[in-house]
């Protein structure tokens, strides 16, 4: 009898396997209105940023435009929310965004009581200090007495009374919410140091200081700050489509499969590739999408490689290095689940 109902369960398994996922909540409203309406930050060049016309770019805004791909085969079926470090989690628990891809870390209050369900990380970052060379600092050993500027309601805040603690230094925190705010004190010399995650610093030296050589960024990282795209709990189908979405743009560069190729590889015999380019269907069914789905986001945004550099690499203001999130086979983090 038992033989029979674990081989009725294995069928069911199979069945739903085949038959493909039940449409969600989420996924039928946001085709529904044919866009996607995705939380970002208000202006973090490299990441979130809009320019004098509107105009979105960053990482994190490439991967609402690649989930927007995925649906609609159309980069442009998104609409940025801005949003502060108070306002991001209010808005993906009430629906008014769909997705918060904004340099968000991953943490397990935020995974548990927040509601927050997290696609894969697409930027390891830390926090770090930053300081004007006039400062005549080195090290964030020497920081002690100094006044901080940091943002209202992050990780950045806890971290940084953790640290010096745990170092035994004294320090005098300005604490402002809004993130040009607080940008805006350190530079105008309200505090000696500016404290965030490493990428958020390289893109404010970068984009926001009046000269960015004047500024220098300590060596110490204080923390892991996992950055991730994250949905609300409650609609796995949903989750599985942001998911899925951010795993093609990395299994994608594992193969060598870029925008600039890709077209090359839709005869490939390799049953990964077809499975990831949707020559063997199956995949898209699997997401209640398109069996082109990943095809699309790598013909239109790229693969993660791609992504990276063209935001926030070393040919960017930005200049930032793989490190962390070079491939797995590189020495770095970036790994992707396998698309089959």
């Amino acid at each position: 009898m038992k033989s029979g109902i674990l081989a009725a369960a294995a069928a069911a398994v199979v069945f739903g396997a085949v038959t493909g996922a039940q449409a969600g909540p989420t996924l039928d409203a946001v085709k529904g209105r044919g866009f996607v309406q995705c939380g970002v930050n208000a202006g973090l060049p490299g990441f979130g940023n809009p320019d004098s016309s509107g105009n979105w770019t960053g990482l994190d805004v490439d991967y609402c435009r690649a989930v927007a791909v995925a649906l609609f085969n159309d980069p442009n079926k998104v609409k940025f929310t801005p949003l502060s470090a108070q306002q991001r989690f209010p808005a993906i628990q009430s629906g008014e965004v769909d997705l918060l891809s904004r340099n968000t870390t991953v943490t397990l209050t935020r995974d548990t009581s927040v509601g927050l369900n997290f696609a894969p990380v697409t930027y390891y970052d830390g926090q770090g200090f930053m300081v004007n060379k006039k400062l005549g600092v080195k090290s964030a050993k020497e920081l002690n007495g100094a006044t901080v500027c940091v943002q209202a309601g992050t990780t950045t805040e806890l971290n940084l009374a953790d640290y010096f603690r745990t170092n035994n230094m004294s320090y005098n925190p300005v604490v402002i919410e809004s993130n040009d705010e607080v940008n805006a004190a350190y530079f105008a010399g309200r505090c000696d140091v500016l404290t965030t995650d490493a990428s958020g610093l390289a893109g404010t030296r970068a984009g926001v200081a009046p000269v960015p050589d004047d500024h220098i960024i300590l060596p110490e990282i204080i923390s892991k700050e996992p950055l991730a795209p994250a949905v609300r709990h409650g609609d796995d189908q949903w989750f599985d489509v942001v998911k899925w979405t951010v795993y093609a743009t990395i299994q994608a560069e594992e193969m060598g499969i870029t925008s600039k190729n890709v077209d090359e590889f839709v005869n490939s015999k390799n049953p990964e590739i077809q499975r990831i380019l949707g020559t063997s269907p199956g995949m898209g069914k699997a997401l209640g999408l398109d069996e082109k789905w990943a095809y699309n986001i790598i013909k239109t945004m790229g693969n993660y490689g791609e992504i990276f550099e063209r935001n926030v690499g070393m040919k960017t203001p930005l200049k930032l290095e793989r490190g962390l999130n070079a491939l797995w086979t590189n020495g770095g983090l970036q790994y992707a689940m396998p698309i089959r």
